[in-house]
């Protein structure tokens, strides 16, 4: 593993797999009466946020106290942020006070990358999602679902997504999601198809490693995972379609459309649904959408990436034991039986 995880890009598919099958034993640590390991105890990690979330702060907050290490929220409102404070400032700041790792959420694309190769700061970095370039840990996240669901969580132990066909529909010119999961899919073997109003698709979109298509009716049938995105309205400063009715009409996904998917295929949303729009509440609640998996497996995930990059070494849970305290059958009153003393001491002592 790198010292910092900023780019989906970045990893190779020894990185990548080494990280879904970390996540996995982490997975087992959920099913433990006490879902704590003592592995980064002592280690300090910032949660850097500069936008708003929930999904992903929160996810990352009980990765890091699940792994035992000291956290520290940092929201820039209410900070000194919102006074003029520069992303130098805050990240001497934070070297000052002996950080270990940072994990960035920031609405500007290259922040992350900045941080982790500025000098200001000897700490490893996590982009938790920078403007509308990178979120690595939740193309990691999708991957790791998609991994469960359509190889298997005990036989995918090692694998890829080698000759899975993955269709991302939606608005692609703003997610950082859509860039992380071509990138990684792509890296992991999976044939990636996009699918998109020609308004909401990318300039240079021809060169990523995927297929373009503007008719979804026509992907679903060859589609083992569907991968709904929100329209991010907060990001547009246009029209970009015509009506949501109309967007919902073309690029929605609702129960006829998804009887069209083969049988064993999943529906994947990273979050927050806008229901009636993307996908309708029949399609939300189904068995087939894993939403709610993802965002258990984005814990999972979280925690493999924080483990590798802080830990260092492979993860055998046999070498790991619960981080529970020491159960004592030591009683006050069995002190005397164990260590006898004269009548005179007893005196004394008294």
């Amino acid at each position: 593993m790198q010292r910092h995880l900023i780019s989906a890009a970045d990893l190779t598919r020894d990185d990548a797999v080494l990280i879904l099958d970390t996540a996995e034993e982490m997975a087992r640590v959920a099913d433990r009466p006490i879902k704590k390991l003592p592995t980064l105890r002592g280690r300090t990690v910032v949660n850097l946020f500069f936008e708003d979330s929930t999904r992903t702060r929160i996810s990352f907050e009980a990765a890091e106290k699940r792994l035992s290490a000291d956290v520290i929220n940092f929201s820039a409102k209410g900070s000194s942020v919102s006074k003029g404070e520069s992303l130098k400032d805050t990240a001497q700041t934070l070297e000052a006070m002996g950080v270990d790792a940072v994990v960035i959420r920031h609405g500007a694309s290259g922040a992350p990358y900045r941080l982790a190769n500025s000098g200001w700061i000897d700490a490893a970095v996590i982009n938790a999602g920078d403007g509308t370039h990178q979120h690595p840990t939740q193309a990691l996240l999708d991957a790791f679902t998609m991994r469960r669901r359509l190889v298997g969580r005990d036989a995918g132990i090692g694998r890829d997504l080698a000759g899975k066909r993955i269709t991302i529909v939606g608005d692609v010119l703003h997610s950082r999601v859509a860039r992380s999961n071509v990138d990684l899919l792509h890296t992991l073997g999976a044939d990636v198809t996009l699918v998109a109003p020609p308004t909401l698709l990318p300039v240079g979109v021809g060169s990523w490693p995927c297929e373009v298509s503007f008719d979804l009716e026509s992907t679903l049938p060859k589609s083992d995972a569907v991968m709904m995105l929100r329209v991010q309205r907060e990001r547009m400063n246009a029209a970009f379609f015509p009506t949501e009715r109309e967007y919902s009409r073309r690029y929605g996904l609702d129960a006829d459309r998804m009887a069209k998917m083969p049988e064993h295929a999943i529906v994947m949303h990273p979050g927050p649904m806008v229901r009636g729009m993307e996908i309708t509440a029949e399609v939300a609640d189904s068995d087939r959408c894993t939403a709610v998996e993802q965002v258990a497996n984005g814990v999972s995930i979280r925690m493999a990436v924080l483990y590798l990059l802080l830990g260092g070494a492979v993860f055998d849970p046999k070498t790991v034991t619960d981080a529970r305290p020491p159960v004592s059958h030591h009683h006050p009153s069995d002190e005397r039986s164990a260590h006898p003393l004269s009548a005179a001491e007893e005196n004394q002592n008294r």
